[in-house]
């Protein structure tokens, strides 16, 4: 179970207190980056023994180790892109106190295994992530960065007697009827209002002379069976506002990429795969590009700008 230490240290790193100025314009006059941030997609630790490519409790010392190297970077913070854990509630308590050894703020993305817990507890995967709400935004280094919760409509992150449950049921179908590749009841979707946020977000962003960056467990571009339920109105959306950079994901663990314009789409590595080989990366953001730099499986990639 967690420990109270553990749930008040993750509620505390959860959001950044005041927005972070990166290196300064002087750093990046000289060439070198606004800013740094590091990327974790899909520990999915449990427990329990390994299934095909899938080594769940090694993630315990791959999430380690890729603590110990954030941790000698100048970087800004860390964000994990969903799926903590792989299923059970306890296995909260096994990972998460990793993150208390983090130097920089931690932000999770939820993903549709962190709700692989008996439905006594859906109620409580926020509170024990030290999320007040799964879709929020924070600001810094000329940018704004928005995460998504593409749990919000689904079949595992709701009780079944839900409004939102009947209404994953309804699009689910749909989907179903449409022959859509991505009619999975392991994937989910955003509600109405939380495109409206979304896209007021975009809005203000671009008045106030930001970047945004995009966060997210589903990929939605380009096709994939993973993407989210919602996938062709996000990109419709981000694809209107030139201030939108890039979006970032995990869920799909083999990874993707795509790209529309100067717009890119990275689906991240998944962390639980392979017995003795991480996967984690590094983001330097430039004006004019930004670099990946992954470790392990990951890939690393130059994105222009």
């Amino acid at each position: 179970m967690l420990s109270r230490r553990s749930f008040l240290r993750a509620a505390g790193a959860a959001a950044l207190v005041t927005p972070f100025a990166g290196f300064g314009p002087a750093r990046a006059q000289s060439g070198g980056p606004l800013f740094r941030f590091g990327v974790v997609a899909d520990p999915q630790y449990a427990p329990v023994p390994p299934r095909n490519t899938r080594f769940y409790s090694n993630s315990l010392w791959k999430l380690s180790d890729a603590i110990a190297d954030f941790n000698t970077q100048e970087i800004e913070f860390v964000v994990t892109l969903g799926d903590i854990i792989d299923r059970h509630w306890e296995s909260f308590g096994h990972i998460l106190p990793l993150y208390d050894k983090l130097a920089v703020p931690n932000f999770f993305i939820l993903g549709n295994h962190d709700f692989s817990v008996a439905s006594d507890y859906l109620g409580s995967v926020l509170r024990a992530t030290g999320l007040e709400r799964a879709y929020y935004a924070f600001p810094g280094g000329g940018h704004r960065f928005l995460v998504l919760d593409g749990n919000e409509i689904s079949l595992f992150a709701n009780p079944k007697d839900s409004e939102n449950y009947a209404l994953a049921e309804e699009r689910l179908a749909k989907l179903n009827e449409a022959g859509a590749a991505n009619a999975q009841t392991w994937n989910g979707g955003i509600s109405d209002a939380q495109f409206g946020w979304l896209e007021s977000e975009l809005k203000d962003a671009q008045s106030a002379g930001e970047r945004v960056i995009v966060m997210g467990h589903y990929p939605v571009y380009p096709a994939n069976e993973h993407n989210l339920w919602d996938d062709a109105r996000l990109v419709d959306l981000f694809t209107s506002h030139d201030n939108f950079a890039l979006y970032m994901n995990g869920h799909n663990h083999a990874g993707n990429y795509g790209q529309i314009g100067s717009q890119h789409f990275v689906n991240f590595r998944g962390m639980v795969e392979t017995a003795d080989t991480t996967a984690y990366s590094t983001l330097e953001v430039y004006d004019d590009r930004i670099e990946m730099l992954g470790k392990g499986v990951e890939v690393t990639r130059t994105l222009s700008l």
